[in-house]
C-alpha cells in the first residue's frame, strides 16, 4: 500500500499541468466570462512560468512542451477545418477557428511524460533503432491528416507499433524499488486515461464534437484508438529526445 500510495502521489505531481488546465476549464464553465478561451490561455502561460521559476519543470522539459504545443496546434487547425470538432465560443486568441490554448492540452501530455520520466527515473530496455522510431512517429502523425483522403492506416500502424516494441520494457522506480512493464501496455493505459480526461474536457466545453452540439454525450470509445496513437507519438518523441541526450552525454564523458 505504501508503494501504491507513493506511485499515485508521483503520478499526481506529474499531472500538475493537466490538472491546472482541467480545473481552469471547470471554473470558467461555472462562472460567466467573456472570451473564456483567452482566460484559459493566460492561465496556461502563467502556470508554465511558475513551474519553470519554481523548478517544478526544467528548461529542457519546457522546450519539449513548446514543440508539442506547435505539433498539437497544427493538428487542431486541420481537424477543425475538416469539421472533426469545433470551438464554438468567441476569443481574441483564435487562429483559423482554433484557440491557442488548445495546443497546451497536447503539451500537457508531454509535460506528464517528461515529469513522470524524471520523477520515476524511467529507463527503457531493448529500444529499437532510432531511425525506425522516427519513421513510425511520422507515419502515425501524418495519418491523422491523410486519413480524410486516403485509407486510414491506424490499425496497420498499431500492428507495426506492437511488432517494433514487442521486446521493449519500461523500468521505473518507486521508493528505490524498480518495477517493469511492457511499453505497449503503458501506451494503452495512458491512452485510456486520456480518453477519460477527454470526456471531462468536453463536458466542461474545452471543445465540441458534432454529436455534442445540442447536449453533452460520452465521447465514443473509438476515440481511445486515436488517443492511443497520439500517446505513442508523444512517448516516442520524448523517448527519442531522452535517448539522444543520454547518448550525447555519454560521448562527452
Amino acid at each position: 500500500m505504501k508503494q501504491l500510495w507513493t506511485f499515485g502521489v508521483e503520478q499526481a505531481k506529474s499531472c500538475l499541468f493537466a490538472v491546472v488546465i482541467f480545473s481552469t476549464l471547470a471554473i470558467t464553465q461555472m462562472i460567466e466570462l467573456t472570451n473564456r478561451y483567452d482566460w484559459i490561455l493566460l492561465v496556461c502561460i502563467i502556470t508554465q512560468v511558475i513551474m519553470l521559476i519554481t523548478k517544478l519543470e526544467t528548461l529542457d522539459e519546457l522546450k519539449v512542451i513548446c514543440v508539442f504545443h506547435v505539433i498539437g496546434l497544427a493538428l487542431e487547425i486541420y481537424k477543425v477545418h475538416m469539421g472533426s470538432w469545433s470551438y464554438p465560443e468567441e476569443a481574441w486568441s483564435k487562429v483559423f477557428g482554433v484557440p491557442l490554448y488548445s495546443g497546451f492540452m497536447y503539451a500537457s501530455v508531454a509535460s506528464y511524460l517528461c515529469q513522470a520520466w524524471r520523477r520515476m527515473d524511467v529507463k527503457l530496455a531493448h529500444w529499437p533503432p532510432t531511425w525506425s522510431v522516427a519513421i513510425l512517429s511520422a507515419a502515425i502523425y501524418f495519418n491523422f491528416f491523410t486519413h480524410h483522403f486516403i485509407y486510414d492506416f491506424r490499425w496497420v500502424l498499431k500492428a507495426a507499433t506492437v511488432l517494433l516494441f514487442i521486446r521493449t520494457i519500461v523500468y521505473y522506480k518507486v521508493n528505490e524499488k524498480i518495477y517493469q512493464m511492457p511499453v505497449v501496455l503503458s501506451f494503452l493505459l495512458i491512452g485510456f486515461f486520456i480518453w477519460i480526461a477527454e470526456n471531462i474536457a468536453t463536458f466542461f466545453g474545452a471543445w465540441q464534437y458534432p454529436n455534442q452540439s445540442d447536449t453533452w454525450q460520452l465521447v465514443h470509445f473509438s476515440k481511445i484508438s486515436s488517443w492511443l496513437l497520439l500517446v505513442i507519438v508523444s512517448f516516442l518523441i520524448v523517448a527519442m529526445l531522452k535517448h539522444i541526450k543520454g547518448r550525447n552525454r555519454e560521448s562527452l564523458t
